[in-house]
């Protein structure tokens, strides 16, 4: 069964929502045999931009069409994931009672947890502007994934408004040597390979967090590597 196919049943089993609509949407996935890791990270990725969306006050189709460019979302399934958007933003639990809930699908997964607010950065910036007030919710979100602040600013280099620093992109430091930084790429290059991700429980749909993150470490590379002349 694929993780749309999934996600048509689970909003089917949660109903017409209400203040409770977390805790049946978490249990339903845990409680399903099938695809739990890819069907919880859907679902965590639906739910938490659903409470972002409102994060600088204004709701739009941007987050909506920014979530299918990551997913590839089937034309039947889009009724569904506009679904549990609408039932996850209109909760009356905080995003930080989502974040802790849907965290809790990847126990000791910092991997997971790092890709979930990947994606959740380019939502954030799909109107073209990265808010401040979604900054703060992003920020805070790390904070109760457990993300310490240089993986939360590795994250933030890669799609803040400026361009990040090439050395917080790569995740070490500038006094690194040559050929730590060469090992230290080669490393997260493979890491961010779209089968490592899969193999994590990342849906195959989820490609598009992987090309950019590649793209973002390479161009980190280049930069590097030239002014280094290595």
């Amino acid at each position: 069964m694929s993780v749309w196919t999934s996600l048509g049943t689970i909003v089917a089993a949660i109903g017409s929502g209400g203040a409770q609509i977390i805790d049946r949407l978490v249990q339903v996935v845990l409680t399903r045999p099938e695809g739990t890791s890819s069907v919880g990270f859907t679902v965590a990725m639906i739910a938490l931009s659903a409470k972002m969306a409102k994060a600088d006050g204004v709701v739009t189709t941007d987050e909506i069409i920014a979530f299918r460019e990551l997913f590839d979302v089937p034309e039947r399934e889009e009724k569904n994931v506009a679904r549990l958007f609408n039932l996850a933003q209109q909760d009356v639990a905080g995003f930080d009672v989502y974040a802790k809930k849907l965290a809790d699908l990847f126990p000791y997964d910092r991997k997971t947890l790092l890709d979930i607010l990947d994606g959740l950065f380019h939502i954030a910036k799909a109107d073209g502007v990265l808010h401040d007030s979604e900054l703060v919710f992003l920020s805070q979100v790390g904070r109760v994934f457990g993300l310490d602040d240089r993986e939360f600013s590795r994250v933030l280099a890669r799609h803040g408004r400026e361009k990040g620093n090439p050395y917080e992109v790569l995740g070490l430091g500038a006094d690194a040597s040559n050929e730590e930084l060469k090992r230290h790429y080669r490393r997260e290059v493979m890491e961010t390979h779209p089968d490592r991700m899969i193999a994590r429980g990342v849906p195959e749909e989820f490609v598009r967090i992987a090309n950019d993150r590649l793209a973002a470490l390479n161009a980190a590379w280049s930069q590097i590597a030239l002014e280094r002349g290595i």
